[in-house]
């Protein structure tokens, strides 16, 4: 084939390479790729080893633990060849972003997050999580530091303010069905990024109560009155 493509070359040099042994860089190729499909190929039961998760540079340091005298650049060019690849992190989210401009009121709390009762102390917080369908979404919960409970919650798309407020009316409405509005307490949260909840990260509510549909529009500063909503 190569002849009839032009190339000249000596039959005996071809036939010299079809007879010849594999060199030491396939052998140990070879070797290599055997001890790396025992960690990204499926075993006889579908399951893979912990180590799968690798990527080129764990899996290479993971060989050398081993005690495999493996370079670094076979490690990616076998696992590239392949299609082997470790899992990759997600870019993270950033769910707090302070405003430097905004006023805040003094801390009510002072880290000092022990009550002596239920509906002293609400913190209120929201991050971001994914779901087992893949996609991922923010969530926002508010906890009763008395027991540790979560009192309310609520799951977003986007990071909007009435998102992180309806988590605050859940926990409202639930005490209220429980007999126990809140009346009093402190709400907590950080300095995040979502319209009047950057505004201030100590709210003292006055009197919280949900009426309706729950259309609270809550109006934060260092005092606040939440009133029913239409």
């Amino acid at each position: 084939m190569l002849a009839g493509h032009g190339v000249p070359i000596a039959p005996r040099t071809f036939h010299a390479w079809a007879v010849r042994a594999p060199s030491k860089r396939a052998l140990w190729d070879a070797t290599i790729t055997e001890v790396l499909a025992g960690y990204y190929e499926p075993g006889e039961h579908g399951g893979r080893k912990p180590e799968s998760l690798y990527g080129s540079l764990k899996m290479w340091a993971h060989l050398q633990r081993e005690g495999i005298p493996v370079a670094k650049s076979t490690v990616e060019r076998l696992m590239r060849r392949h299609g082997w690849q470790g899992v990759r992190r997600q870019k993270s989210v950033r769910t707090t972003i302070a405003d430097p401009t905004a006023v805040r009121p003094p801390d009510l709390v002072d880290r000092q997050f022990g009550v002596p009762a239920p509906n002293r102390l609400l913190v209120a917080d929201f991050t971001y999580v994914k779901l087992a369908t893949g996609v991922f979404v923010y969530v926002a919960f508010v906890i009763d530091a008395y027991a540790g409970s979560i009192v309310g919650w609520e799951a977003s798309a986007s990071k909007q303010t009435r998102f992180v407020e309806s988590a605050l009316r859940q926990a409202a409405a639930l005490r209220s069905r429980q007999g126990h509005p809140i009346d009093g307490a402190i709400h907590h949260s950080d300095a995040g990024s979502q319209g009047g909840f950057n505004l201030s990260s100590q709210h003292r509510v006055v009197n919280l109560s949900v009426a309706g549909r729950q259309t609270l529009p809550p109006v934060f500063s260092t005092r606040v009155f939440c009133g029913a909503g239409r």
